[in-house]
């Protein structure tokens, strides 16, 4: 499926994702779990997210931020707080600091935690899309505060694409374990 564009695809490719991550998870096994990440011999991972998390709760606690980002902003804006997506003193630009903001504030988290929040705060982000309309979602110019985009393309970012983005991690370092 590609990229969703309606209310019904985004909550199943959401759904779906959610279960996909969890399942791999559930099969994850003691050594990938107590292994570190460490993605410095793969000259393709470049982006600075393959030397931030070091393992599954960071980027479990990763997923519960960026749902964090998403209901506080979609909160704010409807309580008439014009907000930002991304939260000052942080922009687009320089989000990657954000994100490693989020990995020190939960270096202390235990992962039981990390797994609860995430499945709460997924809960509440599909509890949310729910309330709105299909058009409400994927018709550009529905709510001055998102801009250029569409609300929907927000859910579906924090939600079924960053769950795929997780799947990916998740996988190269199960392929790393098993080259050990």
């Amino acid at each position: 499926m590609g990229r969703p564009t309606t209310k019904n695809d985004l909550l199943t490719a959401a759904n779906a994702n959610y279960e996909k991550l969890n399942s791999l998870i559930s099969e994850l096994t003691a050594k990938e779990l107590s292994t570190p990440f460490d993605f410095s011999n793969d000259v393709k991972k470049k982006e600075a997210h393959w030397k931030r998390d070091k393992n599954l709760r960071d980027v479990l606690i990763h997923l519960y931020e960026w749902h964090q980002l998403l209901l506080n902003w979609v909160q704010s804006n409807q309580n008439g707080d014009s907000e930002p997506f991304i939260p000052k003193p942080y922009n687009w630009k320089t989000y990657g600091d954000m994100n490693v903001a989020f990995f020190h504030k939960h270096q202390s988290t235990p992962l039981e935690d990390a797994k609860r929040m995430l499945r709460d705060s997924h809960t509440e982000v599909i509890k949310l899309a729910e309330t709105f309309s299909n058009e409400d979602l994927f018709t550009k110019g529905v709510y001055k505060w998102v801009g250029g985009s569409t609300l929907g393309s927000y859910f579906v970012s924090v939600t079924a694409s960053h769950y795929d983005w997780a799947i990916k991690k998740l996988k190269a370092h199960q392929k790393n374990c098993a080259a050990l």
